[in-house]
């Protein structure tokens, strides 16, 4: 990236869950425009594997690993962090739980430890990381989440994730007006279906193609687009944006249901 474009030289980012998918590419384009990056996983490898590519193209990264609802991990982490960069300009707050063991399961039947792990991660992981990281931000900060269109609507399953990103667009309005005048800016992405490819083995090429019926534009959202967004918001060209949640969905919310019925017929 030419040197003009690097938005972020002199800072330094966190990003979570970014050992694979969002976070990973966020974590990459902070990189490529400059920052130094902390890349955070509950998985070890992935974290390392993340923090590796991005010093292979020529950035800076350590690799932390932390499960992000337990407050004593997330301290650590920070605290690390600022031990090898000082500081801490950016935070892209992206874990959530995604795995078969807990979103998987979260389906009409209302499981509580489902609903507990999935609220533990998802909206208590991004107060904890939030809680430790302004302290860190001598200088005012951005804050990113990621929040989701399932926050925005209801659906018959996943009750558990939606209502988890349905809070995180409460949550940032607060955090935006509790640390506003101290420079601190907070916001929030709400992406549909990103297509990694995770999501296209997962899906399947009937799902794929109901999924695509639902969007007014013929293409996805990919993990560039997502961090781009992010790139975005946590850049001084959004400076005088907070307290929002964008939504990024190819056209998905935008029109009424029965558009997509007729594409479909």
């Amino acid at each position: 990236m030419s040197r003009e474009m690097r938005r972020f030289d002199g800072r330094v980012a966190l990003v979570t869950g970014a050992g694979s998918g969002i976070g990973a590419a966020c974590a990459a384009r902070l990189a490529a425009e400059g920052a130094c990056v902390g890349v955070l996983d509950v998985r070890a490898s992935a974290a390392k594997a993340s923090a590796s590519a991005i010093r292979g193209h020529g950035g800076t990264a350590v690799a932390l690993t932390c499960d992000v609802s337990d407050e004593k991990q997330v301290e650590s982490a920070v605290a690390e962090l600022v031990a090898s960069f000082g500081r801490l300009d950016v935070l892209h707050s992206n874990a959530a739980a995604l795995g078969r063991d807990v979103y998987g399961r979260d389906d009409d039947a209302l499981d509580a430890a489902v609903w507990d792990r999935t609220m533990a991660v998802n909206l208590r992981g991004a107060m904890l990381m939030v809680k430790h990281a302004v302290p860190a931000m001598p200088d005012g900060g951005a804050i990113v989440v990621t929040s989701s269109v399932s926050g925005l609507t209801g659906d018959t399953d996943h009750a558990a994730y939606g209502t988890s990103k349905a809070a995180i667009g409460g949550f940032i309005r607060y955090v935006a007006t509790m640390y506003g005048k101290r420079g601190i800016r907070c916001n929030a992405v709400a992406p549909a279906l990103v297509m990694t490819e995770e999501a296209r083995r997962a899906l399947g090429p009937e799902r794929l193609a109901e999924k695509a019926a639902e969007r007014l534009l013929p293409w996805p959202c990919e993990v560039g687009d997502v961090a781009g967004l992010v790139c975005f918001l946590a850049s001084d060209e959004a400076r005088c944006i907070t307290g929002q949640t964008v939504v990024i969905d190819s056209g998905t919310l935008a029109h009424r249901p029965e558009h997509a019925i007729r594409q479909a017929l």
